[in-house]
């Protein structure tokens, strides 16, 4: 085996371990509320936001009103429409005034995140934590091979997924349906 092989089984001995911890409920309870929400607007700093933009993408494609958050085209939020953060250490202070301002406009905010008793989290409607060390982790049950929170942003893109999954069967979509909202100019 080689060693990018091995490094390769490891990330995936890591990813399985985080999925597998990914809790059930809340990971429901995001589905459903981005199902009934008017609107959705994503967000998240760095490479989180990375995921996020992929997140609001797929939701896009099952015709959700999906915004990204600092998108040129992105409207304003409504009383009713949700926001969705990912944010590791949940103490980003843009995201955390974000989440502030969302509040006040009516609006319920779910945050994926590493830290459940953080400033952000504290703030939010709906928690999922994932078993994923953050940049400065260094707890011996969280401890990744991967540098950084790539852990965590790794699991953060499965999440929204596995999400993404539960909504097309709430929806009842299947991804010949969604191909139809798929970009076609390129």
């Amino acid at each position: 085996m080689s060693a990018v092989q091995n490094w390769a089984d490891r990330i995936a001995q890591e990813l399985t371990a985080l999925a597998s911890a990914i809790p059930a409920s809340e990971a429901d309870r995001l589905a459903e509320a981005l199902h009934a929400a008017p609107a959705v607007f994503v967000a998240g700093a760095g490479r989180s936001g990375l995921m996020g933009r992929a997140f609001a993408m797929r939701l896009m494609h099952l015709g959700v009103k999906a915004h990204v958050v600092g998108e040129t085209s992105t409207p304003g939020m409504q009383a009713g429409d949700m926001l969705v953060l990912g944010s590791g250490s949940g103490e980003t202070a843009s995201l955390v005034a974000m989440t502030g301002k969302a509040k006040q406009l009516g609006g319920t905010v779910a945050l994926v995140t590493t830290q459940p008793k953080s400033t952000l989290a504290s703030q939010a409607d709906l928690v999922i934590e994932l078993a994923a060390s953050q940049k400065t982790d260094d707890a011996p049950e969280r401890l990744s091979v991967q540098p950084m929170g790539s852990l965590f942003e790794q699991g953060l893109l499965l999440c929204y997924d596995a999400v993404i999954l539960r909504l097309m069967e709430l929806r009842e979509l299947d991804g010949k349906t969604m191909y139809g909202s798929h970009a076609n100019l390129e």
